[in-house]
C-alpha cells in the first residue's frame, strides 16, 4: 500500500499483484467509496465528510475577455465561499486535443489582424447546420482526449466562458450519462452580438450579460428557466475596493487638478492608438494660454513598439505611457473618460467606473453590437476619426462638461458591478439542488474511467 499526495489511503485495485496488508483509516474512521484511478489503484474517499468541490472553468485565449471573465469568476468563488470550492481555469482543448482546437489562439490573432478573414469566418459558421456538423465531426475525433482532460480535474461543476467550450464537454457528459451529476453552465462574454455556438440546449444555466443576448438565447432554443441575466463578470476589484479619484491620482502620480482621458487598444495595443494619442496631445493643449487643459494615460498592452514610440515623443501635456496593466480599476478610477475599441470587458469595466466611452474601433462579428449597446444607452459615442475624438475630449474637458457628466451618469446606470457575484451565488445554489457533491465526484471519476 502507499499514500497519495493528498494523504489518503490507497489500496490495490481488484486483481492487482501487490500483496494485501492490514487496512487502516486516517483520522476518523468513516464509511468510504472506491474510486478507480489510472495507475490501477483504488482511492478511498470518505462519504458524508465535507470536501472541497472542484470547479473547472473552460476558456481559450482567443481575445483577452475570456480569460478575464474566467479569472473574475474564480476570484469571486474564493471571496464568497473560501475553501469550499477549488477552481481551475483551463484551456482543456489546447492541452488535450489536436488541430484545430489546440491552435485557436494563434488562428484567432492572425484573423483579427486580417479582419476580413475573421468577418468571413464568423458569419460563414453562424448557420446552425454548418457549425453543428463541424463541431460534431471534431467531437467524434477528439472526445477521448478531451474526456481525459476533464477527468484530470474531477469537476463537480463545469463553467464555459467560450463559445466553443460547450459542445464537446457536453457530448462527453451525455455519453457517460453524467448530465444529471455534473452541473454545466455557460457564461457568455459578448455584450450584444453573439455567435450561435454560445447557445446549447443541454446546459443547466446560460448566464447572459444583457437582455438582447437573452432574447437570442431563447430564439436558439433555450428555455426561460435556463437563462439568467446578471451582466458581464468583471474582476471583483472593480466593485469591492473603491478608492476616491483624488486618492488614486496621488497614488498613480498623476496631475491632481487636470481632467484625464484614458486611451486603450486592448491587451495587444491594437487600433489607432498612436494616431489618437498624438491628436490628444494637440487638442488638450491651450496654445493661447500656453498650458494643458487635460492629461493623457495610454495603455499599450503587450505592444512594446507602440510604448517605445510614444515614450520618445516630446509631449506638451502630462502623459503617462503604460504597458500591460493588471490594475485597470485604478487607472479607470483616476480618469474622466476613455477611448477604446469595443471590447466587451473594457466597456463593462468603464461603465462600472462611470466613464463616458468613445469607441474608435470594433472587431466585425461579436463586437458589432457593442457599439449601439453603448451609444443607444447614452453612455458614449462612436468616432473612428482620431482628430474628431480628440476634439470631443477637449470639449468635454471645457465648455461641454455637462455632457460629460450626463454620460457618466448614464454609464453608472448601465453598469452591473455585482454580476460576477450574482453568477457564482446562482451556480452555488444550482449545485446544492443537484444533491450531495461527494456523490457527484465519485460518479464522475468512476464513469470517466470505466466508460472509456
Amino acid at each position: 500500500m502507499e499514500r497519495t499526495r493528498r494523504g489518503k489511503l490507497r489500496l490495490p485495485a481488484p486483481g492487482a499483484t501487490e500483496g494485501a496488508g492490514a487496512l487502516g483509516l486516517e483520522d476518523d474512521d468513516e464509511i468510504g467509496v472506491w474510486e478507480e484511478e489510472e495507475e490501477g489503484t483504488m482511492e478511498l474517499v470518505q462519504l458524508g465528510a465535507e470536501h472541497t468541490k472542484n470547479v473547472l472553468i473552460l476558456m481559450s485565449d482567443t481575445g483577452g475577455g475570456h480569460r478575464a471573465s474566467a479569472e473574475a469568476i474564480r476570484d469571486a468563488f474564493r471571496l464568497e465561499f473560501g475553501d469550499e470550492y477549488k477552481v481551475f481555469v483551463k484551456d482543456v482543448c489546447k492541452e488535450h486535443a489536436g488541430w484545430p482546437l489546440n491552435d485557436m489562439e494563434r488562428s484567432y490573432k492572425f484573423m483579427v489582424k486580417h479582419v476580413q478573414l475573421w468577418k468571413v469566418a464568423f458569419h460563414s459558421t453562424s448557420p446552425r447546420w454548418i457549425h453543428c456538423f463541424y463541431l460534431a465531426a471534431i467531437a467524434a475525433f477528439y472526445a477521448k482526449t478531451v474526456e481525459a482532460g476533464l477527468k484530470r480535474y474531477k469537476p463537480d461543476i463545469i463553467i464555459s466562458v467560450h463559445p466553443l467550450m460547450q459542445h464537446i464537454p457536453l457530448w462527453v457528459l451525455k455519453r457517460q450519462n453524467l448530465q444529471k451529476r455534473v452541473v454545466f453552465v455557460t457564461v457568455i462574454t459578448d455584450l450584444n452580438t453573439c455567435h450561435p455556438t454560445w447557445f446549447h440546449a443541454d446546459v443547466n444555466r446560460c448566464y447572459c450579460p444583457s437582455e438582447e443576448v437573452a432574447k437570442r438565447a431563447k430564439l436558439d432554443g433555450l428555455l426561460s428557466t435556463q437563462i439568467r441575466v446578471f451582466g458581464l463578470p468583471i474582476r471583483p476589484s472593480f466593485c469591492r475596493a473603491v478608492i476616491s479619484k483624488d486618492a488614486l491620482r496621488v497614488e498613480l502620480e498623476m496631475d491632481p487638478d487636470l481632467p484625464a482621458v484614458l486611451l486603450m487598444g486592448g491587451g495587444e495595443g491594437m487600433g489607432p492608438v498612436k494616431k489618437t494619442a498624438k491628436a490628444l496631445g494637440e487638442s488638450l493643449y491651450d496654445a493661447s494660454q500656453s498650458k494643458p487643459i487635460g492629461q493623457l494615460i495610454v495603455i499599450c498592452g503587450r505592444n512594446q513598439t507602440l510604448s517605445s514610440t510614444l515614450q520618445s515623443i516630446q509631449w506638451k501635456i502630462p502623459v503617462k505611457i503604460r504597458g500591460f496593466e493588471t490594475q485597470m480599476e485604478k487607472w479607470m478610477g483616476a480618469c474622466d473618460c476613455i477611448i477604446t475599441k469595443a471590447g466587451p470587458g473594457t466597456i463593462a469595466e468603464a461603465l462600472i467606473r462611470g466613464l463616458p466611452i468613445i469607441l474608435n474601433d470594433f472587431i466585425p462579428g461579436q463586437e458589432v453590437g457593442n457599439v449601439p449597446y453603448v451609444v443607444d444607452n447614452g453612455a458614449g459615442v462612436f468616432c473612428k476619426s482620431s482628430k474628431q475624438a480628440a476634439k470631443l475630449v477637449a470639449r468635454w474637458f471645457g465648455p461641454d462638461s455637462e455632457e460629460l457628466k450626463k454620460m457618466s451618469e448614464s454609464a453608472l446606470r448601465l453598469a452591473q458591478p455585482e454580476a460576477v457575484f450574482d453568477i457564482v451565488k446562482d451556480i452555488h445554489e444550482l449545485a446544492q439542488e443537484e444533491g450531495p457533491m461527494s456523490r457527484i465526484s465519485y460518479t464522475l471519476t468512476s464513469s470517466f474511467t470505466c466508460g472509456a
